[in-house]
């Protein structure tokens, strides 16, 4: 299939010498230490093994940790953490009673024994003391390439800068712990020691670090570049408000080799997942020789829309809020006035390729998508997720258990490194470039192919976009212009509710929504969004229980 780096779990039998400290999903062993295999640590220096740690690092960024297959609560694409929490989707499957934990998120009454919050720490721990322990064993091999090693140790400081800017923009106040641990009890540290501002500062370093030493290019795609580095950099820089700083940063990796690609749909076919506009993803295989296709996209599983060609899981369905967000008027410009989308409208044509509509045809198979594949049509209403859901008939989607996909997970791709410059383009005072960079965006998804009508007869609806061709001289209306662009192109990816929350409008937006939401969806009657807690999530109970009494501080609310 695709020609990848390898993420297999290679590390299980590598040994004790690597210290491997599982964050257990049990309070008595959540810090106990495990040991995978009786190799001496001489033999662990040995570069061909430190290699296999190191893949060991890059292997748990889709969220697997072990011989489960619920990595789908602890997805790398967030897709309850970013999506079903904010207001474009809702949690779906089989009723509120079907994994009621991420039922309990989208009412905002998350816990800190909450099973997902416990699950995606351990997972995103477990990256960080991998990562931890292979610079160790690459710091101490003596027959590993030095020139080589350099950019081995570029790559991991960029895995674990990866890994900490998700438990801080997830849980904000975390332990830090670096390759210095040596013990089970190192990893048990205060999550207060740093401020937040200190823990911005270390993910900034590992993502300097990294871009000083990592190559432009790199022959094994699943490893990151000089550029991946950098954009990620802008990424951290951006959550802070260091706008300046952001928009250096983009300038840099606007300067590789990187382009939008022509259609938008075709953004996301395994074929193009390593295309011109992928700066980092997460790489998915199956059919590699490893048990249950894990390496597929196991997170996203559930995400299966079902009708005749798929499971029938149901989840992460988009919300009607979503649907009228790609409402447009005569001129092609968004409405945003969350009235239900008619029959007549304007729609934006991302519509269609981001979220299945009852009559609308549905990828390549032949057939218009129906509410009847809406599991509990009832409660979630009619939608479907599309856009990250691959044809029945590619020969990357798996048509049995596990149901998962080769469709890498893009974390930073080159539409938002755009979406970002327009941001900081916006808070500098640069409105015309912003406006230019939204225009690009907008141009593509104008000049991408439609989703066309099962006769041929032509688009399956009234598609119109167009661009701001007014100059931007608000900045509050260029603000806003920018944020609504970004929704709209990155729908369904997991980052909606994390920009609303670091745009500082998670209440506002929220409130907005369920203000209306709650008459069209009545498994949304009880939910409230509390200012100053919701935006984050709580410290796992387990973790707060097995470390010394009073170490770590509760997020706030909880």
């Amino acid at each position: 299939m695709k020609n990848i780096l390898k993420v297999k779990s290679t590390y299980i039998g590598i040994g004790a010498a690597m210290a491997l400290m599982i964050l257990g999903s049990c309070s008595e062993d959540f810090l106990e230490e495990v040991t995978y295999g009786e190799v001496s640590p001489s033999e662990m220096t040995k570069a061909e093994n430190v290699e296999k740690a190191i893949i060991a690092a890059y292997s748990v960024l889709n969220g697997q940790i072990d011989d489960a297959s619920n990595a789908y609560n602890s997805p790398a694409s967030n897709w309850s953490f970013g999506d079903v929490v904010s207001d474009d989707c809702y949690k779906g499957g089989g009723g509120t009673g079907d994994q009621n934990q991420i039922h309990q998120m989208e009412l905002y009454g998350t816990t800190p024994s909450t099973y997902d919050v416990e699950r995606k720490w351990m997972a995103l721990y477990e990256g960080v003391k991998r990562t931890n322990e292979a610079i160790k064993l690459l710091d101490a091999s003596e027959d590993f390439d030095e020139g080589l090693k350099t950019q081995r140790n570029g790559e991991l400081r960029f895995l674990r800068g990866h890994y900490y800017f998700e438990l801080k923009k997830i849980y904000n106040q975390i332990p830090y712990i670096d390759e210095t641990a040596e013990t089970v009890s190192d990893y048990a540290r205060s999550n207060t020691e740093y401020t937040s501002a200190e823990l911005w500062g270390k993910i900034e370093a590992d993502f300097k670090a990294a871009y000083d030493v990592l190559p432009n290019s790199q022959d094994e795609v699943g490893r990151p570049t000089s550029y991946a580095a950098m954009a990620y950099l802008a990424k951290t820089y951006l959550f802070q408000g260091k706008w300046q700083d952001a928009y250096d940063a983009t300038t840099v990796v606007m300067g590789g080799d990187y382009s939008l690609m022509d259609d938008f749909q075709s953004v996301f076919l395994p074929e193009n997942d390593n295309g011109p506009e992928v700066i980092f993803a997460v790489q998915y295989s199956i059919n590699d020789g490893q048990g249950s296709n894990y390496n597929g996209s196991i997170g996203d599983r559930l995400s299966a829309p079902g009708g005749p060609f798929y499971a029938q899981y149901g989840f992460h369905r988009p919300s009607q809020n979503l649907v009228n967000a790609f409402k447009t008027d005569a001129s092609g410009l968004p409405v945003n006035d969350n009235v239900d989308i008619a029959d007549t409208d304007f729609v934006d044509p991302r519509l269609d390729i981001t979220i299945g509509r009852p009559g609308i045809p549905y990828k390549d198979l032949g057939i218009l998508y129906d509410d009847s594949w809406a599991r509990d049509l009832a409660t979630y209403g009619p939608y479907g997720p599309k856009k990250r859901i691959l044809s029945a008939n590619s020969a990357y989607h798996v048509n049995v258990w596990p149901y998962v996909d080769a469709l890498n997970y893009y974390i930073i791709r080159y539409a938002e490194v755009l979406l970002w410059r327009a941001e900081a383009a916006v808070e500098l005072g640069k409105l015309e470039e912003a406006r230019t960079l939204v225009n690009q965006i907008r141009e593509r998804a104008a000049n991408s192919q439609y989703v066309q009508a099962l006769d041929g007869s032509g688009d399956a609806a009234n598609y119109k976009i167009g661009t701001y061709d007014t100059v931007w001289t608000n900045p509050d209306d260029a603000r806003e212009k920018v944020r609504m662009e970004t929704r709209l192109e990155l729908a369904m990816e997991g980052h909606r509710f994390f920009n609303l929350v670091r745009w500082g409008i998670a209440k506002d937006v929220i409130d907005a929504y369920l203000e209306v939401e709650k008459d069209r969806r009545t498994h949304l009657t009880n939910a409230s969004f509390t200012q100053g807690k919701n935006e984050y999530w709580p410290i796992p109970q387990e973790y707060i229980d097995s470390v010394e009494d009073g170490l770590v501080t509760q997020n706030n609310g909880y």
